[in-house]
């Protein structure tokens, strides 16, 4: 099966000059869904996560089956306020502007081997700050996983002293 049969290019959105990749059509679809799902899965079982982390909120569709899959627990990366309890922050630059992310402090304990699960490696920007939230928290990310990969940003550089997957690349 070639799930990039799955994934819908939509020009100009959400601006002009971008092409965007949107997951939605291999969402809908169980088997095509599940074997993305999977090919992370055993990316996170080879690399021994014990723990899955995804940020908001792509990070959730791939990383919550990924979990299931192993067995294991889920700790979700959001925006400031959205946690009900202590969390831990992160600020961060964007292009233009920046961000902030935020994890429950007792999400990770130290010697958690955490895979961190998202759908698209861009610039690397989100997952350089949730590694960031972990490690400050005393996890050892063990490896991070993307369903799509845009190349040309360069994301794998900024993160490269991890060990990356990426089910399709751009």
């Amino acid at each position: 099966m070639n799930l990039k049969d799955y994934i819908a290019s939509i020009e100009d959105f959400p601006q002009k000059g971008i092409l965007f990749r949107d997951i939605t059509p291999l969402m809908l679809n169980g088997e095509a869904y599940k074997l993305a799902c999977d090919q992370m899965a055993e990316f996170a079982k080879e690399k021994g996560a014990n723990l899955i982390v995804g940020p908001e909120a792509r990070g959730f569709i791939f990383g919550c089956p990924v979990a299931y899959a192993l067995g294991c627990g889920f700790a979700p990366v959001r925006k400031p306020g959205k946690l009900p309890r202590e969390t831990v922050t992160v600020k961060y630059d964007l292009e233009y502007g920046s961000n902030e992310l935020s994890l429950h402090a007792d999400s990770i304990k130290p010697g958690d081997k955490v895979m961190i699960v998202d759908d698209l490696l861009a610039t690397g920007g989100t997952v350089d700050a949730t590694i960031q939230l972990v490690e400050k928290l005393g996890g050892t990310v063990v490896g991070l996983a993307f369903f799509i990969e845009l190349e040309s940003l360069e994301g794998r550089k900024r993160l490269e002293k991890y060990p990356i997957y990426a089910s399709l690349k751009y």
